[in-house]
């Protein structure tokens, strides 16, 4: 069971290191957000399993309450990060459209189709 929660972690901690080569390659705010999201979601899901998965072993074995109310903290925080982490990626990709800020290399830029239409105000 010690194997399965390394396993997870160097899971988790891999998706991490995509997001800082993400946040280092990418060209604009737009693709860094997005990559640096993705991956620092993924890896803090994987890191938090590898601590719920310790913590129930611990728990089986010892049988410590400590260690299932470590398990239920986590899940607390994991469905924290699923609601910030994306609404705050999409608060900061807003105010750098509204701040001006284009994204490079668009194909398809619909908020500025609907607001040369007047759709939209920014």
């Amino acid at each position: 069971m010690v194997v399965l929660v390394g396993i997870v972690l160097i899971v988790g901690l891999a998706f991490n290191l995509l997001a800082s080569i993400a946040l280092y390659r990418f060209p604009d705010v737009y693709t860094r957000l997005h990559g640096t999201t993705k991956c620092t979601t993924f890896g803090t899901l994987f890191t938090s399993a590898s601590v719920i998965v310790y913590a129930l072993i611990k728990w089986m074995s010892t049988g410590e309450g400590r260690f299932p109310v470590l398990a239920v903290h986590i899940l607390v925080a994991v469905v924290a990060l699923l609601v910030t982490n994306s609404t705050g990626a999409h608060a900061i990709a807003r105010a750098a459209y509204r701040s001006g800020v284009k994204p490079q290399m668009t194909v398809v830029d619909r908020l500025d189709e609907k607001s040369r239409e007047g759709g939209v105000q920014q």
